[in-house]
């Protein structure tokens, strides 16, 4: 008997059980991507928390505090979301989604040495800009291969735009 292949991958085409070991992996990676913000941050380097510390910022940018536990969440959902697409074995567009998973990723890992390392207000908010398209991309990819994925990067997509504002007004402020 032979099994037609789809746009859209039915249960068959999806691995039949779940391998943990790989969703781990992504989950890891992500937050290995974390990590290489956490290194570049004010909590973890004391220049760059001095540098930080002296720049003018708007009333409403979010408290540093956050910035841990909220992206601690947001990076296992994104490993969550881009391992529930890689399940998709045999659906078309799986290569795309999972490109333009990886080219966000990419820039999110540039973000934090951009800003934090470098100094650099302009090439950092081009950066975050940057992030925030290829996030709308792997968005639209998402959803075509497994909707659920989509719905998990949701809220990375709202931070985000946060950090987009956040990052014009650092550069608007700090000339």
């Amino acid at each position: 008997m032979r099994i037609p292949i789809e746009g859209s991958t039915s249960y068959r085409g999806r691995n039949a059980r779940p391998n943990w070991l790989s969703l781990a992996a992504f989950i890891a990676l992500a937050l290995a991507v974390g990590a290489i913000g956490f290194v570049c941050s004010p909590a973890h380097s004391p220049p760059a928390a001095a540098w930080y510390a002296a720049l003018a910022k708007p009333a409403w940018i979010a408290p540093s505090r956050w910035f841990g536990p909220i992206w601690t969440v947001l990076y296992v959902s994104m490993g969550g979301a881009a391992w529930l697409v890689s399940r998709e074995r045999y659906h078309a567009k799986r290569s795309a989604a999972m490109a333009a998973y990886f080219v966000q990723l990419a820039l999110n890992a540039f973000w934090p040495p951009l800003f934090f390392a470098w100094r650099s207000l302009g090439a950092s908010l081009f950066d975050v800009v940057a992030l925030w398209l290829a996030i709308l991309w792997t968005l639209r990819e998402f959803v075509q291969v497994r909707p659920l994925a989509a719905w998990l990067l949701l809220p990375y997509l709202g931070w985000v735009t946060f950090a987009v504002a956040s990052s014009y007004a650092l550069w608007r402020l700090n000339p």
